[in-house]
């Protein structure tokens, strides 16, 4: 086996120029699979984190229909869940651990000479360790707030260093949202951008009695946040809103549901389809490159057989069996194509972290990648290289002495 090795690379290195161009197809074929699955990966774990980073266990039931009457929109366009839909959630469901509906805006929030648009989120106490936001300084608002509808608010870090500048303390301090007078008192720490590249650092948090008393004017809830108690019952609490719903707003046929629940791993799901979408796209690019670099292994292969023609027939002549010079080019099929693997994936290593560091695309290279891009790479040298070994292999031993 050794043996055969070795002859192979010699013959290689008899002709390198041509060996690596032949090689070329695989390289950038085989790098494009690396770089390509890296991208994909990378994507699907920036897009998971930020999903995460909305909470754990976590059920939004938007509001309205996509398709009522005839007539399309976009779910939360129209409010159908209301307080006492809020109520019965929190009473009847099993499984939940917090609860909070929300009512959505923008409004222009003003502190001395500095103001910004920006968008308010009405929620209850609960929003905060449901949505797992955490506090650079201050705290949440309470129960009684939310019951008082007082006027308190906490802010996200863009729109505080908007309005305070960067690094300055809000907490205490009055802003004015559409000139109503609010009392910061609680400091959000940042989240950076959501998995649809929103900031969801850039809003104002505040009891939802508030938002809707003072700055809506809404009765009803654009969505509702519901918290399970763990993934195991996620899908069972799930139901458990679905059917409590129907019967709240006496719907018989699912099809006429006009409210929809949606949970963490349904939004993966469609975040991720775009990066699926993009992945294949890659991939079939690299598998023409793949192909092309086959065909180019074949082809050389082919002319080695030419140009061997009479060693092919010394060979046999000195007791080489036709089985032996079919393993013998079959090896240097399979080592061109190896070799060219290799050197795809070293250029795919260092091409992925260029992708990151210039383009800012996230990449995250997986040992799976690189088994799938050599694995395919030997795959390529036996296929592509069995019809120029079986030729080599069927040579008459004395046509083969005869050539010239």
């Amino acid at each position: 086996m050794f043996s055969v090795l070795r002859i192979s690379l010699r013959a290689i290195r008899r002709n390198i120029m041509r060996s690596v161009l032949t090689m070329l197809g695989i390289i950038v074929g085989i790098s494009a699979v690396i770089v390509g699955v890296s991208m994909g990966a990378g994507a699907k774990a920036q897009v998971d984190a930020s999903i995460a980073n909305m909470g754990q266990n976590l059920l939004i039931i938007f509001s309205g229909n996509m398709a009522r009457g005839g007539v399309r929109g976009g779910f939360g366009a129209s409010g159908t869940l209301t307080k006492a839909d809020y109520d019965a959630i929190r009473r009847e469901v099993i499984g939940v651990a917090g609860v909070s509906p929300e009512v959505r805006g923008n409004a222009q929030v003003q502190f001395s000479s500095e103001n910004t648009s920006v968008s308010y989120w009405g929620v209850s106490a609960e929003f905060v360790a449901i949505r797992s936001y955490k506090f650079l300084d201050g705290g949440n608002f309470t129960d009684a707030d939310v019951r008082a509808a007082n006027k308190v608010c906490l802010l996200g870090k863009t729109t505080a260093e908007t309005l305070f500048g960067e690094g300055n303390n809000p907490v205490g301090q009055i802003v004015r949202i559409r000139n109503a007078p609010f009392t910061v008192v609680g400091w959000l720490a940042p989240k950076g951008a959501n998995s649809f590249g929103a900031d969801q650092d850039d809003l104002v948090v505040m009891p939802y009695t508030s938002a809707m008393k003072r700055l809506s004017g809404d009765d009803k809830f654009r969505a509702i946040n519901v918290q399970a108690q763990s993934a195991a019952v996620l899908a069972d609490v799930q139901t458990q809103l679905e059917e409590l719903l129907r019967q709240r707003h006496r719907i018989t046929n699912p099809e006429d549901d006009d409210f929809m629940v949606r949970s963490q791993q349904e939004f993966s799901e469609f975040a991720n389809s775009t990066n699926r979408i993009m992945t294949v796209i890659i991939g079939a690019f690299a598998g023409i490159s793949l192909v092309v670099g086959g065909i180019g292994i074949m082809n050389i292969m082919l002319v080695s057989v030419t140009e061997r023609t009479r060693e092919i027939g010394i060979r046999m002549a000195v007791g080489a069996r036709g089985r032996d010079v079919l393993r013998q080019f079959l090896t240097e099929a399979i080592v061109l194509s190896v070799l060219g693997g290799a050197l795809g994936i070293a250029a795919g290593y260092w091409l992925a972290p260029l992708l990151t560091r210039f383009a800012g695309f996230p990449t995250l290279i997986s040992e799976g990648s690189v088994i799938l891009a050599f694995s395919v790479s030997a795959l390529i040298g036996v296929v592509f290289g069995f019809f120029p070994a079986l030729k080599a292999a069927n040579l008459d031993p004395i046509d083969a002495l005869r050539y010239e």
